[in-house]
C-alpha cells in the first residue's frame, strides 16, 4: 500500500512538472559519518547534480566537518566545502564556504524531529568575468522521519522522511532567498549503509523573477563507529 502511494505521489509531481514546462533534475548524494570516540565525529559529503540536464552533471560539491557530541541528540559542527557550477559545459562559478552548524533531535513516539541550523560564509569567483564576491547565509531545516516496518531503525527497516529548509541571505535582496522541500523513502541495508530515494522541490526567490527546480533525489549514507573498534582493542 505504501509503495503504491509513493508511486502515485511521484506520478503527480511528474505531471505537475511537465504541465509547467519545467525540467526534472538529478540530485545525488554520498554522506559519510565517522564516530571517532564518544565526543567527536567527522562528517564528509559529496554531491553531484544535473540541473539543466538530468543525465549531465553541471554542479558538484565536496565538504567536510568536525562535530562534537554535547549529548546523544545535540551535535554542533564546523565545516568547510568547495562548490562548483558549470554552464554549457564550462566553469561558471566556484565557491569556498565555511559554516557553523547545530543539530538538535527530538523524539515523539517513533517520529524523529531533526532541527538543523547553519550560519555560512562564502567566497565566490566567476572566471569568465574575473569577479570575486562574498555572501553570508543562514539556513534552518526541519526533517521528520519515521520507521514504517519496525519500532526503530535497524537493518531491513524502511523509513519515510520529509524536510523543509529555508535560506536567508544577509548580504542581498530578497532576504528570503530559497525554500527547499523533500519527501522520500529510506532503506537501511545494514548497520553501516542506508539508501534514500525521493523528490526535491526547490523555489528560488529573486527580484528578477522566481524559479522552480525539481530534483529526483538519490542518497547513500555510510555510518562508521570507530569508537567500538577502540573499545575492542582495550578489551
Amino acid at each position: 500500500m505504501l509503495k503504491r502511494l509513493f508511486i502515485f505521489i511521484l506520478f503527480l509531481f511528474v505531471l505537475e512538472v511537465f504541465a509547467q514546462k519545467e525540467t526534472i533534475s538529478s540530485y545525488n548524494v554520498v554522506t559519510v559519518n565517522y564516530k571517532i570516540n564518544q565526543k567527536y565525529f567527522v562528517y564528509t559529503e559529496g554531491q553531484l547534480r544535473g540541473v539543466a540536464d538530468y543525465s549531465y552533471p553541471d554542479y558538484y560539491e565536496m565538504k567536510a566537518g568536525l562535530g562534537y557530541y554535547l549529548s546523544k541528540n545535540h551535535k554542533p559542527l564546523i565545516g568547510i566545502g568547495r562548490y562548483v557550477n558549470y554552464k554549457n559545459h564550462s566553469l561558471e562559478k566556484e565557491e569556498f564556504r565555511v559554516w557553523l552548524q547545530d543539530v538538535y533531535d527530538l523524539k515523539a513516539g517513533n517520529f524523529k524531529f531533526e532541527n538543523r541550523v547553519r550560519a555560512e560564509k562564502s567566497w565566490f569567483y566567476n572566471p569568465s568575468k574575473d569577479e570575486h564576491s562574498e555572501r553570508i547565509r543562514l539556513r534552518y531545516r526541519l526533517n521528520i522521519s519515521v520507521p514504517l516496518n519496525s519500532p526503530q531503525v535497524k537493518p531491513g527497516t524502511i523509513s519515510a522522511s520529509a524536510f523543509n529548509e529555508v535560506f536567508f541571505v544577509a548580504t542581498s535582496n530578497p532576504f528570503f532567498a530559497r525554500n527547499r522541500l523533500m519527501g522520500g523513502l529510506s532503506y537501511q541495508i545494514d548497520p553501516n549503509f542506508g539508501m534514500t530515494a525521493g523528490y526535491v522541490w526547490q523555489r528560488e526567490f529573486a527580484l528578477a523573477g522566481n524559479k522552480n527546480l525539481h530534483f529526483m533525489y538519490l542518497g547513500l549514507s555510510i555510518n562508521i563507529d570507530g569508537s567500538k573498534k577502540d573499545e575492542e582493542e582495550i578489551k
